[in-house]
């Protein structure tokens, strides 16, 4: 399994970090995206951040969040 590796920044979830993790998942099967400090360092943040990468992303796509890391997963099918 590979796997590449993300920084969000105090920007957030811009359409550049998007394209971004697109071109990431075309070579990596996952990957980790690190929530620093400048993006807001609570649980709640990072949560939000989850949904909203996923809902943009779309429904191939699954995340699992350990403390202040989000780690995205690209599946062959859709998830329901």
């Amino acid at each position: 399994m590979t796997q590449s590796e993300v920084q969000i920044g105090k920007k957030g979830i811009t359409d550049n970090f998007l394209e971004t993790l697109k071109s990431h998942f075309k070579k990596h099967s996952s990957v980790r995206i690190n929530v620093l400090k400048s993006a807001g360092h609570t649980k709640e943040n990072i949560r939000n951040y989850s949904e909203e990468i996923l809902e943009k992303l779309g429904k191939k796509y699954t995340a699992r969040i350990l403390g202040f890391i989000i780690f995205l997963k690209k599946w062959r099918k859709e998830i329901r």
